[in-house]
């Protein structure tokens, strides 16, 4: 089946199997690599995305059912004339990361969770962050960073 997807701005378009995960889509045809692939049942978040503006594990979605919707990766966070988003700068300076391999799906479900509530207190942000797992942070910095965000939005 072709479908096409607008991943990022950009249509991508392809023959995909009627199996093919949207993580494949984003990983193998369009070339998009910082969609990381944990534990293939949509537990670890590593794989999160936006779909219309709703967080999604593409792991679990069929790229067929992303035919003809925007889908927004981390690649897509930083707009333009940005180096980086502000979540992604935040994380850098609390040290929110350390292998990396999480960080794509915190940032995703991050930028979602300050759309839609500009200040959260931190245990909004727990909760958001939740569905993310993480074997190297111990999350402080994860949180800390998404509430850095946060503040400094407010105050501009």
């Amino acid at each position: 089946m072709r479908i096409a997807v607008d991943i990022n701005g950009q249509r991508h378009e392809g023959d995909v199997e009627p199996r093919t995960l949207l993580s494949d889509f984003i990983r193998h045809v369009a070339g998009l690599t910082g969609t990381h692939v944990g534990c293939e049942h949509g537990v670890c978040g590593a794989c999160t995305v936006q779909i219309d503006g709703e967080t999604v594990r593409s792991c679990l979605m069929f790229a067929v059912q992303a035919n003809g919707r925007a889908v927004l990766t981390v690649e897509g966070l930083a707009r333009d004339g940005e180096e980086l988003h502000p979540l992604q700068r935040a994380f850098h300076e609390r040290h929110a990361l350390q292998c990396g391999f999480c960080t794509s799906g915190f940032l995703m479900s991050a930028e979602a969770l300050l759309r839609e509530r500009p200040d959260p207190s931190e245990r909004e942000v727990r909760e958001a962050l939740a569905g993310n797992l993480c074997r190297c942070t111990g999350y402080e910095g994860i949180v800390e960073a998404v509430l850095d965000v946060a503040r400094e939005r407010s105050a501009s």
